[in-house]
């Protein structure tokens, strides 16, 4: 009895400590959103913020993705993990692949990317490094053109290997392994 009781407020514990961590960083992309922070103004947001947050955005927005995990690997490298269904992913966006497709796409597989980001004067470069599905990994050319012909006609909004505007006046990322410097300038 003792141990259940025990399991179970650690359990809660954790939940509370994972729900702070969600609040903060909302709360720091609040602050930065707002563009009332003055010039020279850095905000850190640390790895167990950044997850917390991913974690319930991507719970509330798509389905087929879960156990999110963002790792801040090296200073501007940082790595993202989760279970993936990509058939249930493009369902959920309103895409349904057809039978030939879903029966490629349907279940869960482990994803891993790996990106090396940049940035200055307003504008960052995401350059996407490795990606790992279920053991598999995929770099160079093939990479290259997964990105090229999956990820841009699926996600048009994606920049990826160009430059793109940061806005709400950040002067650049600093990612590092502990945590992601949000620096403001103009």
């Amino acid at each position: 009895m003792r141990q259940a009781s025990l399991w179970i407020i650690l359990c809660a514990a954790s939940l509370a400590a994972a729900y702070s961590d969600y609040v903060s960083a909302q709360d720091k992309f609040s602050r930065i959103e707002s563009d009332r922070l003055r010039s020279g103004t850095r905000i850190e947001l640390t790895a167990k913020e950044l997850n917390a947050y991913v974690e319930r955005e991507v719970a509330t927005v798509t389905g087929g993705v879960r156990n999110t995990n963002l790792q801040l690997v090296a200073p501007e490298v940082a790595r993202g993990s989760a279970l993936i269904d990509f058939a249930q992913v493009q369902r959920s966006q309103g895409h349904p692949p057809g039978w030939l497709m879903s029966k490629l796409l349907e279940g869960e597989r482990p994803v891993s990317v790996t990106a090396r980001i940049r940035s200055a004067g307003g504008r960052a470069t995401v350059d996407v490094q490795r990606v790992e599905i279920s053991g598999i990994e995929i770099d160079g050319r093939t990479l290259d053109f997964l990105i090229q012909n999956v990820l841009a006609p699926l996600y048009p909004n994606a920049v990826v290997g160009r430059p793109f505007e940061l806005g709400h006046h950040i002067e650049k990322l600093d990612v590092q392994p502990a945590a992601v410097g949000v620096v403001i300038g103009r």
